[in-house]
C-alpha cells in the first residue's frame, strides 16, 4: 500500500480522516475556492523556493511514482546537485522531497511552506522524508524548512534571500525518528479493518492545526451537531467546548448557569435561553449623537500576495483593490460612489487618490470592524505621503458600527452572540441575506479575493461579468451598513 507524506501528516492529525481518505472519500469536504487558492500559493512559493537553489532540475511529474522514481535515482547517478521533487519510497512510503541538495556524498532535506513561522506539523511533514532517505541508506547532513519572511518589504527587484527564511530543525526531527515505526505501526492497524471506521470522537484535533475535510461528515452527518451550538459559544476555548460535550451537553440551552465563563459569555447564553431582545437605548442613542452628516460608509475588498510584487509590500499585506462609498445625507438621500481596480497592475496610488477625492478630510466615516479599514488607509498614507495627511483624517473621523453590537447594546437571539456583520446583518435586515445569496459570483469577502486574482486570466466578456459582480458585492456591503444604522435609528 502506497503512504505519501501528506497522508501520513492527515494520520497524524487524526487517524479516522486517514482511515476515511483511503477507504470513504465520498464523505470528505472537496476542495472549495479559498482553500485551493491556498493550495495554488503554495505551489507559487515553491516555485520560487527553488531559486534559492539554482541550476536544479524538476523531477517531471508522473502518475507512475516508478517513473519519478527512477528520474531520480538517474539524476542522482549522474552527479546533480540540486533535485526539485526529488521522489522516493521506502516499504510502500513514498516521499517527494521540494529540494534535495546534494554535496560531497550527502544530502539536504528543504520542505518548502507558504506559511510565515515553522509549525509542529511541518516536523513530522520532515520526519517522514528524514525515515525513508536514512533507510534508504542516504547520508543526510541537514533537514531544513523553507518559509516566507513576514518582515521582509519589497523593494525596485524581489530580493530572493531575504524573501525566506531557511530554518535547520535536523535535530528534531532526528529526536522523532525513533517513534516513527510506533506511528506507522497504529496507522496500519487501523487500515488493516477497511469496513470499520476507527472510533475517534471529534475535538480539538477536527480544527487543528488545519479544519479536517471530513468534518462535517463527523460533526452533521453522523453526530447532528446544530449550526449553532456550544462549540460557537463567543471566544470560549476548545478545552471548556470539550469539556461540555464530554459531558454529553451540545446545545446552548443545557449549559448551566454555573458553568465557568466569562460574563460575555454568559450573558450571549443567557441571551440565547432567554430569546428575548436586549437593547440599551441610552447607549445607543449616545453613539448615534456622534454621528455627524453626510455619513460616509466604507468598505474594502482586499487581496494578499505571498511573493509581493509591487514594491513597498510585505508578504501576505492586506492590498486594497476595491471599495463601495455609500453617502447618506441627513434627509435620507443616497449617494453611491465606487472603485475597482484594474487586475495585473499596482493600483494604491489609484485607489488612495480616489479614496482622496471622494471622502473629504472632516466628515463622519462609518465602517464595519473599522480596525480593518484604518489599517488599510495607514498603509496607503505610510505610501504615498502626498496623500499621509488627507488619508490619516479619514482615519481620525472614522466610526464603527461595530460597537453598539460589540458592546452589547443590542442583542437579539439571532445573533448568536456574535457581533460579526454575518450574524448582526440577518438579525436587523432579515431580507439582505436572500440579497447575499442572489449574487451572482461573489457572495462573500474569500470570494471576492479569489474572484479579484482570477480576472487577469479571463477572457474580455468573462472578465466584465465577473467585474460587474465585485462591484454589485462590495455595493451590497456598504448598503448593508446604511440598513444597520437605519434600524438603529428606529429605536
Amino acid at each position: 500500500m502506497t503512504f505519501s507524506k501528506s497522508l501520513y501528516t492527515k494520520g497524524i492529525q487524526c487517524p479516522k480522516a486517514l482511515w476515511l481518505k483511503k477507504y470513504k472519500p465520498s464523505v470528505l469536504t472537496p476542495l472549495d475556492e479559498s482553500a485551493q487558492a491556498i493550495f495554488d500559493t503554495g505551489n507559487i512559493v515553491g516555485d520560487f523556493a527553488c531559486q534559492l537553489f539554482p541550476n536544479g532540475k524538476e523531477i517531471p511529474y508522473s502518475k507512475n511514482y516508478g517513473e519519478m522514481i527512477a528520474t531520480t535515482k538517474q539524476w542522482l547517478d549522474d552527479g546533480m546537485e540540486n533535485i526539485y521533487e526529488a521522489t522516493f519510497n521506502f516499504f510502500g512510503i513514498l516521499v517527494m522531497v521540494d529540494i534535495l541538495t546534494i554535496y560531497d556524498g550527502e544530502v539536504s532535506i528543504y520542505e518548502v511552506k507558504s506559511s510565515t513561522e515553522v509549525k509542529d506539523i511541518y516536523l513530522h511533514d520532515v520526519s517522514i522524508q528524514y525515515y525513508v532517505l536514512k533507510n534508504l541508506g542516504f547520508k543526510i547532513k541537514s533537514a531544513n524548512v523553507i518559509h516566507i519572511n513576514n518582515e521582509y518589504i519589497r523593494g525596485d527587484d524581489l530580493d530572493i534571500n531575504q524573501l525566506f527564511k531557511i530554518v535547520d530543525v535536523t535535530n528534531e526531527v532526528i529526536s522523532m525518528q525513533s517513534n516513527i515505526p510506533n506511528i506507522l505501526k497504529e496507522f496500519e492497524t487501523y487500515l488493516e479493518d477497511r469496513e470499520n471506521e476507527p472510533n475517534i470522537d471529534i475535538g480539538k484535533h477536527c480544527n487543528s492545526p488545519y479544519e479536517c475535510d471530513a468534518k462535517n461528515y463527523c460533526w452533521k452527518v453522523q453526530r447532528q451537531i446544530p449550526d449553532y451550538s456550544i462549540f460557537n459559544i463567543f471566544n470560549l476555548g476548545s478545552k471548556k467546548q470539550i469539556e461540555l460535550y464530554s459531558r454529553g451537553i451540545i446545545n446552548i440551552d443545557d449549559v448551566s448557569h454555573d458553568f465557568d465563563m466569562t460574563s460575555i459569555q454568559a450573558q450571549a447564553v443567557e441571551n440565547y435561553k432567554s430569546k428575548i431582545t436586549y437593547i440599551d437605548i441610552e447607549n445607543i442613542k449616545s453613539f448615534l449623537q456622534n454621528l455627524t452628516y453626510p455619513i460616509y460608509h466604507l468598505d474594502f475588498e482586499t487581496y494578499q500576495q505571498a511573493i509581493p510584487l509591487y514594491k513597498g509590500l510585505k508578504p501576505f499585506e492586506q492590498i486594497p483593490f476595491q471599495y463601495s462609498l455609500h453617502i447618506e445625507y441627513e434627509d435620507g438621500r443616497l449617494e453611491h460612489k465606487e472603485y475597482l481596480a484594474q487586475d495585473s497592475v499596482d493600483s494604491r496610488y489609484e485607489l488612495a487618490l480616489r479614496l482622496c477625492e471622494d471622502i473629504p478630510k472632516d466628515v463622519t466615516v462609518l465602517a464595519y470592524n473599522m480596525s480593518f479599514e484604518k489599517g488599510v488607509i495607514k498603509r496607503l498614507a505610510t505610501l504615498f505621503e502626498e496623500f499621509s495627511e488627507h488619508l490619516l483624517s479619514i482615519n481620525e473621523n472614522m466610526q464603527d458600527l461595530m460597537v453598539p453590537f460589540q458592546k452589547k447594546w443590542y442583542v437579539t437571539p439571532h445573533m448568536n452572540g456574535s457581533y460579526s456583520i454575518k450574524y448582526v446583518l440577518p438579525a436587523l435586515v432579515p431580507e439582505f441575506e436572500k440579497a447575499y445569496r442572489e449574487l451572482d459570483g461573489v457572495q462573500n469577502g474569500s470570494q471576492a479575493m479569489n474572484a479579484f486574482a482570477r480576472l487577469a486570466f479571463l477572457e474580455e466578456d468573462e472578465k466584465q461579468k465577473l467585474k460587474n459582480s465585485l462591484l454589485e458585492y462590495c455595493k451590497l456591503d456598504t448598503l448593508a451598513m446604511v440598513k444597520i444604522l437605519e434600524k438603529l435609528k428606529g429605536i
